[in-house]
């Protein structure tokens, strides 16, 4: 196989992780809190022999787009969005975990949970707790919690440590690799929750674009293929 036929397939390879990525997003526009994400391409290079040299593009590598959503107004008092960089941090079942989706309801122990159970935690790591019997819980813009008038906790702002370290575990939910801390910068909105920051019309004009691409290189390859059969029916007579 020639070195055109192996760029081209290590080209329409990354290009069907972008297609993955950008189909991902598209399904995800109306999900609260979700950042879209996109795939870096880069360049292998190794030298064959003499002057030659072999260049293949590899896309192996996510990113995550930090641009903030829309916030939306709920008016439920549990119901939190952030504005700025901060992450809320919430334990699951695989250890604490870094989220931009700001929808938590009490369980049954009175500690504020995700959709999916996974308990908030406060600035100081710990859950946080709700009194039962709270009629009135508010929550101000440094994240101090507050029911029926006296502080009951404060949700903390927290920030991976290498922003580069981010990966995506869920649709909302990321892991920080090296580790995360406290004090990130930004304010809490009661009463609202940021929407996805999917672009819907920049991400279907990057599916035509990524489609478009993966076709031609499919040409490419279906010409190559031709041309390899005529030759060896040629040489067979």
């Amino acid at each position: 196989m020639e070195h055109a036929t192996y760029v081209t397939l290590a080209r329409q390879s990354g290009l069907v992780r972008e297609l993955q990525a950008v189909a991902n997003n598209i399904a995800n526009m109306g999900t609260t809190g979700f950042r879209s994400e996109g795939v870096i391409f880069s360049e292998f290079v190794r030298r064959t022999g003499g002057d030659e040299s072999l260049s293949m593009a590899a896309a192996n590598v996510r990113a995550t787009s930090t641009l903030p959503g829309e916030t939306a107004p709920t008016g439920a008092p549990f119901d939190f969005a952030i504005e700025g960089e901060g992450f809320f941090l919430v334990e699951t079942a695989a250890g604490e975990r870094l989220t931009r989706a700001g929808s938590f309801t009490p369980n049954a122990a009175g500690e504020l949970v995700t959709p999916d159970g996974h308990r908030l935690l406060d600035a100081g790591g710990a859950p946080v707790f709700v009194p039962p019997d709270a009629a009135g819980v508010a929550l101000a813009a440094d994240g101090t919690l507050s029911a029926d008038g006296r502080p009951i906790g404060q949700i903390g702002l927290w920030a991976p440590v290498d922003p580069l370290g981010l990966r995506r575990e869920d649709g909302v939910l990321f892991r920080a690799e090296g580790g995360t801390e406290p004090g990130a910068p930004g304010r809490i909105l009661q009463g609202y929750l940021e929407a996805s920051n999917v672009d819907p019309i920049g991400e279907v004009a990057r599916m035509v674009a990524v489609q478009r691409a993966y076709e031609m290189g499919q040409s490419f390859l279906d010409a190559e293929n031709e041309r390899l059969r005529t030759a060896l029916r040629t040489f067979v007579k």
